[in-house]
Protein backbone atom coordinates (compact mmCIF):
# COMPACT_ATOMS: atom_id res chain seq x y z
CA UNK A 1 0.00 0.00 0.00
CA UNK A 2 2.88 2.67 1.03
CA UNK A 3 5.02 1.04 -2.25
CA UNK A 4 1.77 2.24 -4.21
CA UNK A 5 0.92 5.51 -2.30
CA UNK A 6 4.82 6.81 -3.40
CA UNK A 7 4.03 5.47 -6.82
CA UNK A 8 1.13 7.58 -7.16
CA UNK A 9 3.07 10.73 -5.42
CA UNK A 10 6.32 10.58 -7.58
CA UNK A 11 4.12 10.13 -10.93
CA UNK A 12 1.82 13.56 -9.64
CA UNK A 13 5.13 15.38 -8.91
CA UNK A 14 5.87 14.46 -12.70
CA UNK A 15 3.01 15.94 -13.95
CA UNK A 16 3.35 18.69 -11.80
CA UNK A 17 6.65 19.38 -13.18
CA UNK A 18 5.63 18.80 -16.46
CA UNK A 19 3.04 21.77 -15.93
CA UNK A 20 5.92 24.00 -14.91
CA UNK A 21 8.58 23.38 -17.43
CA UNK A 22 5.60 23.35 -20.47
CA UNK A 23 4.23 26.59 -19.31
CA UNK A 24 7.95 28.38 -18.39
CA UNK A 25 9.16 27.81 -22.39
CA UNK A 26 5.69 28.90 -23.50
CA UNK A 27 6.90 32.39 -21.32
CA UNK A 28 10.47 32.65 -22.55
CA UNK A 29 9.46 31.55 -26.45
CA UNK A 30 6.20 32.80 -27.21
CA UNK A 31 5.58 36.13 -24.97
CA UNK A 32 8.80 36.72 -24.29
CA UNK A 33 8.62 37.35 -20.97
CA UNK A 34 12.07 38.81 -19.33
CA UNK A 35 13.89 38.58 -15.29
CA UNK A 36 12.62 41.89 -13.65
CA UNK A 37 8.96 41.66 -15.06
CA UNK A 38 6.37 42.41 -13.18
CA UNK A 39 3.57 40.27 -14.55
CA UNK A 40 -0.04 40.90 -12.85
CA UNK A 41 -2.07 37.04 -12.79
CA UNK A 42 -5.75 37.99 -13.34
CA UNK A 43 -8.00 35.75 -10.68
CA UNK A 44 -11.09 35.18 -9.85
CA UNK A 45 -10.73 32.14 -7.40
CA UNK A 46 -11.64 29.67 -10.04
CA UNK A 47 -9.73 26.88 -10.81
CA UNK A 48 -7.79 27.95 -13.80
CA UNK A 49 -6.99 31.18 -12.40
CA UNK A 50 -5.81 29.22 -9.53
CA UNK A 51 -3.43 27.03 -11.18
CA UNK A 52 -1.81 29.99 -13.27
CA UNK A 53 -0.98 31.62 -9.65
CA UNK A 54 0.29 28.11 -8.31
CA UNK A 55 2.45 27.90 -11.96
CA UNK A 56 3.59 31.52 -12.20
CA UNK A 57 4.42 31.50 -8.45
CA UNK A 58 6.49 28.05 -8.98
CA UNK A 59 8.47 30.02 -12.02
CA UNK A 60 9.23 33.00 -10.37
CA UNK A 61 12.99 32.61 -9.28
CA UNK A 62 13.67 30.33 -12.37
CA UNK A 63 12.30 33.44 -14.80
CA UNK A 64 13.31 36.30 -12.29
CA UNK A 65 9.97 37.81 -12.43
CA UNK A 66 7.84 39.00 -10.03
CA UNK A 67 4.35 37.75 -10.25
CA UNK A 68 1.40 40.18 -8.54
CA UNK A 69 -2.05 39.15 -8.18
CA UNK A 70 -5.06 41.35 -9.35
CA UNK A 71 -8.81 40.43 -8.76
CA UNK A 72 -11.85 42.25 -9.77
CA UNK A 73 -14.95 42.16 -8.11
CA UNK A 74 -17.98 42.49 -10.25
CA UNK A 75 -20.56 42.11 -7.42
CA UNK A 76 -23.12 40.04 -8.97
CA UNK A 77 -23.02 36.96 -6.51
CA UNK A 78 -23.41 38.89 -3.58
CA UNK A 79 -21.76 37.24 -0.33
CA UNK A 80 -20.45 34.56 -2.68
CA UNK A 81 -18.51 37.03 -4.55
CA UNK A 82 -16.55 38.74 -1.98
CA UNK A 83 -16.16 35.43 -0.31
CA UNK A 84 -14.00 34.63 -3.91
CA UNK A 85 -12.06 38.25 -3.16
CA UNK A 86 -11.16 36.86 0.23
CA UNK A 87 -10.35 33.49 -1.09
CA UNK A 88 -8.06 35.00 -3.69
CA UNK A 89 -6.58 37.62 -1.04
CA UNK A 90 -5.67 34.50 1.64
CA UNK A 91 -4.10 33.15 -1.58
CA UNK A 92 -1.62 35.95 -2.48
CA UNK A 93 -0.74 35.81 0.87
CA UNK A 94 0.30 32.49 1.46
CA UNK A 95 2.49 32.98 -1.66
CA UNK A 96 4.06 36.07 -1.10
CA UNK A 97 2.62 37.89 -3.91
CA UNK A 98 1.26 41.79 -4.14
CA UNK A 99 -2.30 42.14 -4.14
CA UNK A 100 -4.49 44.38 -6.24
CA UNK A 101 -8.22 44.30 -5.86
CA UNK A 102 -11.00 46.48 -7.49
CA UNK A 103 -14.47 46.22 -7.16
CA UNK A 104 -17.62 47.77 -9.03
CA UNK A 105 -21.68 46.64 -9.47
CA UNK A 106 -21.23 45.41 -12.94
CA UNK A 107 -25.42 45.40 -12.98
CA UNK A 108 -25.68 48.82 -12.35
CA UNK A 109 -23.17 49.52 -14.90
CA UNK A 110 -24.78 47.67 -17.73
CA UNK A 111 -28.20 49.28 -17.32
CA UNK A 112 -26.56 52.40 -17.22
CA UNK A 113 -24.57 51.44 -20.73
CA UNK A 114 -27.70 49.53 -21.89
CA UNK A 115 -25.57 46.51 -22.38
CA UNK A 116 -25.92 42.74 -20.97
CA UNK A 117 -24.05 42.22 -17.98
CA UNK A 118 -21.56 39.66 -19.24
CA UNK A 119 -20.47 42.34 -22.29
CA UNK A 120 -19.97 45.09 -19.09
CA UNK A 121 -17.98 42.40 -16.50
CA UNK A 122 -15.70 41.46 -19.38
CA UNK A 123 -15.33 45.60 -20.42
CA UNK A 124 -14.84 46.72 -16.77
CA UNK A 125 -12.40 43.64 -15.68
CA UNK A 126 -9.98 44.62 -18.80
CA UNK A 127 -10.12 48.75 -18.33
CA UNK A 128 -9.39 47.28 -14.68
CA UNK A 129 -6.11 45.17 -15.66
CA UNK A 130 -5.55 48.59 -18.54
CA UNK A 131 -5.71 51.33 -15.85
CA UNK A 132 -2.91 48.94 -13.80
CA UNK A 133 -0.42 48.72 -16.02
CA UNK A 134 -1.05 52.34 -16.85
CA UNK A 135 -0.37 53.91 -13.77
CA UNK A 136 2.92 51.14 -13.78
CA UNK A 137 1.83 48.57 -11.55
CA UNK A 138 1.96 46.05 -13.29
CA UNK A 139 4.31 45.70 -17.12
CA UNK A 140 1.31 43.48 -18.27
CA UNK A 141 -1.62 40.90 -17.22
CA UNK A 142 -1.43 37.26 -17.74
CA UNK A 143 -5.46 35.62 -17.46
CA UNK A 144 -6.23 31.93 -17.78
CA UNK A 145 -8.02 31.08 -20.42
CA UNK A 146 -7.08 27.61 -21.36
CA UNK A 147 -8.11 25.44 -24.38
CA UNK A 148 -11.14 24.42 -23.84
CA UNK A 149 -12.20 28.03 -23.27
CA UNK A 150 -10.90 28.79 -26.98
CA UNK A 151 -12.81 25.80 -28.32
CA UNK A 152 -16.11 27.24 -26.00
CA UNK A 153 -15.11 30.29 -28.06
CA UNK A 154 -15.05 28.90 -31.46
CA UNK A 155 -18.28 27.19 -31.17
CA UNK A 156 -20.33 29.99 -29.89
CA UNK A 157 -19.52 31.72 -32.54
CA UNK A 158 -20.04 29.55 -35.76
CA UNK A 159 -23.43 28.70 -33.71
CA UNK A 160 -24.43 32.60 -33.43
CA UNK A 161 -23.14 33.10 -37.29
CA UNK A 162 -19.98 34.57 -37.86
CA UNK A 163 -16.85 35.26 -40.03
CA UNK A 164 -12.99 34.49 -40.42
CA UNK A 165 -12.53 36.82 -38.04
CA UNK A 166 -14.93 35.17 -35.08
CA UNK A 167 -12.99 31.74 -36.46
CA UNK A 168 -9.64 33.32 -34.63
CA UNK A 169 -11.79 33.06 -31.21
CA UNK A 170 -9.65 34.01 -28.45
CA UNK A 171 -6.26 35.73 -29.17
CA UNK A 172 -2.89 34.65 -27.65
CA UNK A 173 -2.42 38.38 -26.61
CA UNK A 174 -4.48 41.83 -26.39
CA UNK A 175 -3.21 45.04 -25.82
CA UNK A 176 -1.85 44.36 -22.11
CA UNK A 177 -3.22 41.32 -21.64
CA UNK A 178 -1.95 37.60 -22.53
CA UNK A 179 -2.79 34.34 -22.01
CA UNK A 180 0.29 31.83 -21.22
CA UNK A 181 -2.39 28.43 -20.59
CA UNK A 182 -4.08 28.58 -24.34
CA UNK A 183 -2.77 25.71 -24.98
CA UNK A 184 -3.70 23.98 -22.17
CA UNK A 185 -6.62 21.75 -20.89
CA UNK A 186 -9.11 22.44 -18.20
CA UNK A 187 -8.99 18.72 -17.14
CA UNK A 188 -4.87 18.55 -16.74
CA UNK A 189 -5.07 21.91 -14.56
CA UNK A 190 -7.33 20.83 -12.03
CA UNK A 191 -5.13 17.20 -12.07
CA UNK A 192 -2.26 19.66 -11.61
CA UNK A 193 -4.68 21.68 -8.61
CA UNK A 194 -5.33 17.99 -7.26
CA UNK A 195 -1.87 17.02 -6.72
CA UNK A 196 -0.93 19.98 -4.81
CA UNK A 197 -4.24 19.62 -2.57
CA UNK A 198 -4.94 23.00 -3.77
CA UNK A 199 -8.65 24.52 -3.23
CA UNK A 200 -10.07 26.54 -5.35
CA UNK A 201 -13.83 28.49 -5.71
CA UNK A 202 -16.36 26.83 -7.71
CA UNK A 203 -18.84 29.81 -9.60
CA UNK A 204 -22.26 28.06 -10.02
CA UNK A 205 -23.52 30.48 -12.93
CA UNK A 206 -20.76 27.90 -14.73
CA UNK A 207 -22.78 25.22 -14.05
CA UNK A 208 -26.08 27.47 -15.70
CA UNK A 209 -27.48 25.50 -18.40
CA UNK A 210 -29.49 27.90 -19.15
CA UNK A 211 -26.50 30.39 -20.65
CA UNK A 212 -25.57 29.12 -24.15
CA UNK A 213 -21.37 29.05 -22.74
CA UNK A 214 -22.79 26.60 -20.37
CA UNK A 215 -24.48 24.12 -22.83
CA UNK A 216 -21.54 24.19 -24.63
CA UNK A 217 -19.54 23.41 -21.66
CA UNK A 218 -21.33 20.71 -20.36
CA UNK A 219 -23.06 19.05 -23.34
CA UNK A 220 -22.14 19.52 -26.63
CA UNK A 221 -18.61 19.51 -26.11
CA UNK A 222 -18.67 16.59 -24.40
CA UNK A 223 -20.99 14.86 -27.20
CA UNK A 224 -18.69 15.85 -29.91
CA UNK A 225 -15.80 14.14 -28.04
CA UNK A 226 -17.36 11.25 -27.43
CA UNK A 227 -19.48 10.25 -30.43
CA UNK A 228 -17.63 12.26 -32.91
CA UNK A 229 -13.62 13.11 -32.25
CA UNK A 230 -11.95 12.55 -29.02
CA UNK A 231 -9.45 15.46 -30.29
CA UNK A 232 -12.24 18.25 -31.31
CA UNK A 233 -10.66 20.50 -29.00
CA UNK A 234 -6.87 20.60 -30.32
CA UNK A 235 -8.52 20.77 -33.65
CA UNK A 236 -11.12 23.30 -33.23
CA UNK A 237 -7.75 25.51 -30.92
CA UNK A 238 -6.20 24.43 -34.59
CA UNK A 239 -8.94 25.97 -36.72
CA UNK A 240 -8.74 29.32 -34.44
CA UNK A 241 -4.84 29.47 -35.10
CA UNK A 242 -5.37 29.00 -38.69
CA UNK A 243 -8.55 31.37 -39.04
CA UNK A 244 -6.30 34.27 -37.10
CA UNK A 245 -3.25 33.88 -39.70
CA UNK A 246 -5.58 34.57 -42.37
CA UNK A 247 -7.78 37.28 -40.97
CA UNK A 248 -4.40 39.26 -40.06
CA UNK A 249 -3.07 38.93 -43.60
CA UNK A 250 -6.27 40.47 -45.04
CA UNK A 251 -6.77 43.00 -42.55
CA UNK A 252 -2.99 43.77 -43.45
CA UNK A 253 -4.05 44.39 -47.31
CA UNK A 254 -6.96 46.56 -45.98
CA UNK A 255 -4.78 48.41 -44.18
CA UNK A 256 -2.83 48.62 -46.77
CA UNK A 257 -5.26 50.19 -48.90
CA UNK A 258 -6.63 52.78 -46.72
CA UNK A 259 -2.66 54.26 -46.38
CA UNK A 260 -3.00 55.06 -49.58
CA UNK A 261 -6.41 55.77 -50.43
CA UNK A 262 -8.03 57.59 -47.34
CA UNK A 263 -7.52 60.84 -46.21
CA UNK A 264 -8.38 62.88 -43.14
CA UNK A 265 -10.87 66.00 -42.93
CA UNK A 266 -13.36 67.11 -41.75
CA UNK A 267 -12.76 66.14 -38.67
CA UNK A 268 -13.00 62.05 -39.83
CA UNK A 269 -11.94 59.67 -42.60
CA UNK A 270 -12.84 60.43 -46.08
CA UNK A 271 -12.48 57.36 -48.97
CA UNK A 272 -13.66 57.82 -52.89
CA UNK A 273 -16.49 55.86 -53.32
CA UNK A 274 -14.74 53.84 -56.30
CA UNK A 275 -12.16 52.69 -53.72
CA UNK A 276 -14.43 50.89 -51.34
CA UNK A 277 -16.84 49.82 -53.40
CA UNK A 278 -15.58 47.94 -56.37
CA UNK A 279 -16.98 44.38 -56.47
CA UNK A 280 -20.35 46.00 -55.05
CA UNK A 281 -22.11 46.54 -58.23
CA UNK A 282 -21.28 49.62 -59.47
CA UNK A 283 -18.98 51.03 -62.35
CA UNK A 284 -16.26 52.78 -60.17
CA UNK A 285 -13.22 53.31 -62.34
CA UNK A 286 -9.86 52.28 -61.24
CA UNK A 287 -8.00 53.83 -58.62
CA UNK A 288 -4.99 56.01 -60.80
CA UNK A 289 -2.95 54.50 -57.34
CA UNK A 290 -4.04 50.88 -57.36
CA UNK A 291 -0.43 49.82 -59.42
CA UNK A 292 0.86 50.70 -55.86
CA UNK A 293 -1.05 48.00 -54.27
CA UNK A 294 -1.60 44.10 -54.42
CA UNK A 295 -3.76 42.43 -56.55
CA UNK A 296 -6.75 42.60 -54.51
CA UNK A 297 -9.96 42.64 -56.64
CA UNK A 298 -10.41 39.08 -56.55
CA UNK A 299 -10.81 39.39 -52.67
CA UNK A 300 -12.78 42.93 -53.20
CA UNK A 301 -15.55 42.30 -50.87
CA UNK A 302 -13.76 41.08 -47.97
CA UNK A 303 -10.82 43.71 -48.39
CA UNK A 304 -13.80 46.15 -48.56
CA UNK A 305 -15.47 44.80 -45.53
CA UNK A 306 -11.95 45.52 -43.51
CA UNK A 307 -11.82 48.66 -44.96
CA UNK A 308 -15.25 49.35 -43.01
CA UNK A 309 -14.04 48.37 -39.74
CA UNK A 310 -11.30 49.81 -39.53
CA UNK A 311 -12.46 53.04 -40.61
CA UNK A 312 -14.90 53.04 -38.04
CA UNK A 313 -12.31 51.70 -34.98
CA UNK A 314 -10.45 54.44 -36.05
CA UNK A 315 -13.18 57.30 -35.31
CA UNK A 316 -15.29 56.02 -33.31
CA UNK A 317 -15.61 57.47 -29.86
CA UNK A 318 -17.09 55.21 -27.72
CA UNK A 319 -18.17 51.39 -26.97
CA UNK A 320 -20.01 49.23 -29.56
CA UNK A 321 -20.15 46.27 -31.37
CA UNK A 322 -19.93 46.72 -35.47
CA UNK A 323 -22.31 43.25 -36.78
CA UNK A 324 -22.29 42.59 -40.29
CA UNK A 325 -25.49 43.65 -40.93
CA UNK A 326 -23.29 47.18 -40.08
CA UNK A 327 -20.83 46.91 -42.46
CA UNK A 328 -23.52 45.71 -45.48
CA UNK A 329 -25.08 49.08 -44.78
CA UNK A 330 -21.85 50.81 -45.42
CA UNK A 331 -21.35 49.10 -48.45
CA UNK A 332 -24.87 49.62 -49.64
CA UNK A 333 -24.38 53.35 -49.16
CA UNK A 334 -21.36 53.69 -51.10
CA UNK A 335 -22.77 51.49 -53.64
CA UNK A 336 -26.01 53.17 -54.26
CA UNK A 337 -26.71 55.64 -51.43
CA UNK A 338 -27.56 59.42 -52.89
CA UNK A 339 -25.45 62.18 -51.77
CA UNK A 340 -26.26 63.34 -48.04
CA UNK A 341 -27.18 59.82 -46.77
CA UNK A 342 -26.38 59.76 -43.62
CA UNK A 343 -25.59 55.86 -41.94
CA UNK A 344 -25.34 55.45 -38.02
CA UNK A 345 -23.62 53.08 -36.30
CA UNK A 346 -22.56 51.61 -33.09
CA UNK A 347 -20.35 53.26 -31.07
CA UNK A 348 -20.90 57.13 -31.89
CA UNK A 349 -19.80 56.72 -35.70
CA UNK A 350 -21.75 58.09 -38.66
CA UNK A 351 -21.07 57.54 -42.29
CA UNK A 352 -22.07 60.41 -44.46
CA UNK A 353 -22.24 59.93 -48.40
CA UNK A 354 -20.95 63.14 -49.70
CA UNK A 355 -20.77 63.46 -53.46
CA UNK A 356 -18.36 60.67 -54.56
CA UNK A 357 -16.70 60.01 -51.60
CA UNK A 358 -17.52 58.22 -48.29
CA UNK A 359 -16.98 60.26 -44.59
CA UNK A 360 -16.46 58.58 -41.36
CA UNK A 361 -16.66 60.63 -38.09
CA UNK A 362 -17.66 60.52 -35.12
CA UNK A 363 -20.89 61.55 -34.40
CA UNK A 364 -20.70 64.56 -31.59
CA UNK A 365 -23.58 64.88 -29.71
CA UNK A 366 -25.98 62.46 -32.04
CA UNK A 367 -29.02 61.33 -30.06
CA UNK A 368 -28.99 58.25 -32.33
CA UNK A 369 -25.92 56.84 -32.68
CA UNK A 370 -25.61 52.66 -32.35
CA UNK A 371 -29.03 52.26 -33.96
CA UNK A 372 -28.94 49.05 -36.46
CA UNK A 373 -28.13 50.57 -40.25
CA UNK A 374 -30.24 53.46 -39.88
CA UNK A 375 -30.42 55.88 -42.82
CA UNK A 376 -31.40 59.68 -42.62
CA UNK A 377 -32.15 62.38 -45.13
CA UNK A 378 -31.02 65.95 -44.44
CA UNK A 379 -29.79 67.29 -41.06
CA UNK A 380 -29.60 69.80 -38.43
CA UNK A 381 -26.85 71.71 -36.60
CA UNK A 382 -25.13 68.95 -34.10
CA UNK A 383 -25.74 69.94 -30.55
CA UNK A 384 -22.06 69.88 -30.50
CA UNK A 385 -21.11 72.48 -33.18
CA UNK A 386 -19.08 75.54 -32.06
CA UNK A 387 -21.40 78.38 -32.27
CA UNK A 388 -19.24 82.18 -33.16
CA UNK A 389 -20.42 85.54 -34.08
CA UNK A 390 -19.02 88.88 -33.94
CA UNK A 391 -20.41 92.41 -34.84
CA UNK A 392 -18.03 93.81 -37.46
CA UNK A 393 -16.96 97.38 -38.04
CA UNK A 394 -16.54 98.27 -41.91
CA UNK A 395 -13.14 100.07 -42.48
CA UNK A 396 -12.40 103.23 -44.04
CA UNK A 397 -12.45 103.42 -48.02
CA UNK A 398 -9.65 102.06 -49.15
CA UNK A 399 -8.49 99.97 -45.92
CA UNK A 400 -8.70 96.28 -45.43
CA UNK A 401 -10.19 94.35 -42.14
CA UNK A 402 -8.82 91.16 -41.10
CA UNK A 403 -11.44 88.90 -39.35
CA UNK A 404 -11.03 86.03 -37.94
CA UNK A 405 -13.18 82.71 -38.23
CA UNK A 406 -12.64 79.53 -37.19
CA UNK A 407 -10.19 77.31 -39.46
CA UNK A 408 -9.50 81.09 -42.14
CA UNK A 409 -9.10 84.16 -41.96
CA UNK A 410 -10.94 87.19 -44.22
CA UNK A 411 -10.49 90.34 -45.54
CA UNK A 412 -12.71 92.87 -45.80
CA UNK A 413 -12.02 95.81 -47.90
CA UNK A 414 -13.84 98.92 -49.07
CA UNK A 415 -13.21 100.42 -52.92
CA UNK A 416 -14.68 103.10 -54.26
CA UNK A 417 -16.94 101.54 -56.39
CA UNK A 418 -17.52 103.77 -59.43
CA UNK A 419 -13.41 103.66 -59.85
CA UNK A 420 -12.31 100.48 -58.82
CA UNK A 421 -15.42 98.48 -60.05
CA UNK A 422 -14.02 98.63 -63.39
CA UNK A 423 -11.34 96.59 -62.38
CA UNK A 424 -13.89 93.95 -60.30
CA UNK A 425 -15.16 91.15 -62.79
CA UNK A 426 -17.25 89.84 -60.97
CA UNK A 427 -19.89 92.49 -59.31
CA UNK A 428 -22.28 89.79 -57.86
CA UNK A 429 -19.53 89.28 -55.53
CA UNK A 430 -19.51 93.03 -54.10
CA UNK A 431 -21.72 94.71 -51.20
CA UNK A 432 -22.98 97.71 -51.77
CA UNK A 433 -21.59 99.97 -48.41
CA UNK A 434 -24.49 102.03 -48.14
CA UNK A 435 -27.18 99.33 -48.36
CA UNK A 436 -25.63 97.42 -44.98
CA UNK A 437 -27.42 98.00 -42.09
CA UNK A 438 -26.25 97.09 -38.27
CA UNK A 439 -25.77 95.49 -36.47
CA UNK A 440 -23.36 94.62 -39.34
CA UNK A 441 -22.63 90.44 -37.37
CA UNK A 442 -19.90 87.90 -39.34
CA UNK A 443 -21.03 84.78 -37.87
CA UNK A 444 -21.69 80.55 -38.47
CA UNK A 445 -24.15 79.84 -40.96
CA UNK A 446 -27.23 78.50 -39.24
CA UNK A 447 -30.13 75.80 -40.33
CA UNK A 448 -32.84 77.88 -42.13
CA UNK A 449 -30.66 80.49 -43.23
CA UNK A 450 -32.37 81.88 -46.49
CA UNK A 451 -31.08 84.62 -49.55
CA UNK A 452 -31.77 85.74 -53.04
CA UNK A 453 -28.35 85.50 -54.87
CA UNK A 454 -27.72 88.76 -56.95
CA UNK A 455 -28.75 87.25 -60.56
CA UNK A 456 -31.49 85.27 -58.88
CA UNK A 457 -35.12 85.27 -59.26
CA UNK A 458 -36.23 83.41 -56.37
CA UNK A 459 -34.84 83.17 -52.58
CA UNK A 460 -32.93 79.90 -51.75
CA UNK A 461 -31.56 77.87 -48.47
CA UNK A 462 -28.24 78.55 -47.80
CA UNK A 463 -27.77 74.91 -47.30
CA UNK A 464 -29.36 74.03 -50.85
CA UNK A 465 -26.68 76.85 -52.05
CA UNK A 466 -23.74 75.53 -50.37
CA UNK A 467 -24.64 71.78 -51.02
CA UNK A 468 -24.22 72.87 -54.87
CA UNK A 469 -20.73 74.23 -54.12
CA UNK A 470 -19.58 70.47 -52.88
CA UNK A 471 -19.77 71.85 -49.26
CA UNK A 472 -19.78 69.12 -47.24
CA UNK A 473 -22.29 68.78 -43.50
CA UNK A 474 -19.37 69.43 -41.02
CA UNK A 475 -17.80 72.61 -43.33
CA UNK A 476 -21.30 74.01 -43.26
CA UNK A 477 -21.57 74.30 -39.50
CA UNK A 478 -18.80 76.97 -39.28
CA UNK A 479 -19.50 78.47 -42.69
CA UNK A 480 -19.23 82.07 -42.62
CA UNK A 481 -21.98 84.52 -43.31
CA UNK A 482 -22.64 87.89 -42.69
CA UNK A 483 -26.01 89.64 -41.40
CA UNK A 484 -26.87 92.96 -42.29
CA UNK A 485 -29.83 93.95 -39.42
CA UNK A 486 -31.16 90.53 -39.11
CA UNK A 487 -30.59 89.27 -43.15
CA UNK A 488 -27.98 87.52 -44.53
CA UNK A 489 -26.38 89.57 -46.72
CA UNK A 490 -23.35 87.64 -47.69
CA UNK A 491 -21.73 83.84 -47.52
CA UNK A 492 -18.51 83.04 -48.57
CA UNK A 493 -18.30 81.50 -52.23
CA UNK A 494 -21.35 82.61 -53.04
CA UNK A 495 -23.27 85.36 -55.10
CA UNK A 496 -24.17 88.20 -52.91
CA UNK A 497 -27.64 89.22 -51.75
CA UNK A 498 -29.72 90.94 -54.23
CA UNK A 499 -30.58 93.96 -52.06
CA UNK A 500 -27.24 94.14 -50.75
CA UNK A 501 -25.52 94.01 -54.19
CA UNK A 502 -23.86 96.99 -55.39
CA UNK A 503 -26.10 98.60 -58.34
CA UNK A 504 -25.07 101.44 -61.26
CA UNK A 505 -25.34 103.96 -58.55
CA UNK A 506 -23.32 102.98 -55.65
CA UNK A 507 -20.52 104.64 -54.65
CA UNK A 508 -18.68 102.45 -52.32
CA UNK A 509 -18.58 98.35 -52.36
CA UNK A 510 -17.20 96.10 -49.70
CA UNK A 511 -15.31 93.05 -50.94
CA UNK A 512 -14.46 90.15 -48.40
CA UNK A 513 -12.40 87.65 -49.57
CA UNK A 514 -10.63 84.50 -47.52
CA UNK A 515 -6.93 85.07 -46.95
CA UNK A 516 -5.28 82.44 -48.92
CA UNK A 517 -2.62 80.33 -46.52
CA UNK A 518 0.87 80.92 -47.28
Amino acid sequence: MMAKQKKIEKRDNREQQDFVQSLGVVLRRKFGVTAGERIGLGVSGGADSVALLRLMAELREKLGIVPCVAHFNHQLRGKAADADEKFVAKLAAQHGLEFFVERENVAALAKREKCNVEDAARRARYAYFERLVKEGHLKRVAVAHTADDQAETVLAHILRGTGIAGLGGIHPEAGCVFRPLLTMRRAGLRAYLRSLRQAWREDRTNKDVTRTRARIRMQLLPMLEKRFNPAVVEHLCQLAELAREDNAQLDGHAELRLRALSQERDGGVAIAIRDIALGMGTSGTESPKDELLPDWRGSARAIAKRMVRQLVRRVKPQAGELGAKHVEAALHLAAFGHSGKVLQLPGGVEVRREREALLFRAAEGAGNAGRKGKETRGWEQRPGARAYAREVRLPPLGQTLRLDAPSRILQVRVIDWPSEGRETTEWRAVLDRERLGVPLVLRNWKPGDVMRPAGHRKRHTVARLLNELGRTRWEKETWPVLESAGQVAWALGLPVAEEFAVAPGSRAGVVITEESAK
